[in-house]
């Protein structure tokens, strides 16, 4: 048992666990994605309760959402610890270090990127999830269903709630831009002919993602 709680506590097994959880993050954004996206086919915001409700009351969803909130919290304890553990490999500064010669910034900013993207979470949660989840949603659709999107369009009439949200996609699409191959590289799915395929799936992820989760936000403020 200490073996095993050795091996994940190692470097290697702490980036394991960023693979794995960054795995499961970027199923869990198509998800979301996927229901988000239905407010662009349906201005009475039917079709997007009818998906809310769906995932609200499935017990496969709701048992998935504990296991969402526990990856993402280890996810985010790993990614500050490998962040920390970085710096501290590295107390002192060269003088000069030309750091685009290697990485990109967003590769090296991670940590910054993260913690922007977890004070988003937060303002988000407090929003929507505990709304639908916990305190309940006092409107309903022509369906029955919770309005949902009537929240949203209440949300998204202030423009600096739709400001946050689209740098908060910004900072996911830097974010997945490392983020996307580094977590099939940490799982060791590496291969000449694969990998370029992958690097150029996780291009298209980081910019088509952020860019539908960004426009929504958008489309609800203007009317559309």
């Amino acid at each position: 048992m200490g073996s095993i709680a050795n091996a994940f506590s190692s470097s290697i097994g702490k980036k394991l666990i960023m693979g794995l959880t960054g795995l499961f993050l970027i199923s869990f954004l198509v998800v979301h994605c996927f229901l988000n996206s239905f407010v662009f086919f349906d201005n009475t915001g039917v079709l997007f309760n009818e998906g809310a409700h769906f995932m609200a009351t499935n017990w496969i969803i709701r048992a998935m959402e504990v296991v969402l909130m526990a990856g993402l919290l280890l996810h985010i304890v790993q990614g500050a610890r490998l962040t920390f553990q970085n710096q501290a490999a590295r107390p002192v500064k060269y003088a000069y270090n030309d750091g685009n010669a290697n990485s990109k910034w967003y590769s090296r900013s991670m940590g910054l990127l993260g913690t922007l993207l977890l004070i988003f979470l937060i303002v988000h949660l407090a929003q929507f999830w505990t709304v639908s989840r916990f305190t309940g949603i006092p409107t309903v659709d022509a369906n029955g269903h919770e309005d949902l999107y009537a929240v949203m369009k209440g949300t998204f009439s202030n423009i600096w709630f739709v400001v946050l949200y689209v740098l908060a996609m910004i900072s996911l699409a830097y974010h997945l831009l490392h983020g996307f191959a580094s977590t099939f590289q940490t799982l060791g799915w590496n291969h000449k002919k694969y990998t370029p395929i992958i690097k150029s799936l996780g291009v298209w992820f980081s910019i088509l993602i952020p860019l539908i989760f960004a426009a929504m936000p958008i489309w609800i403020y203007l009317g559309l």
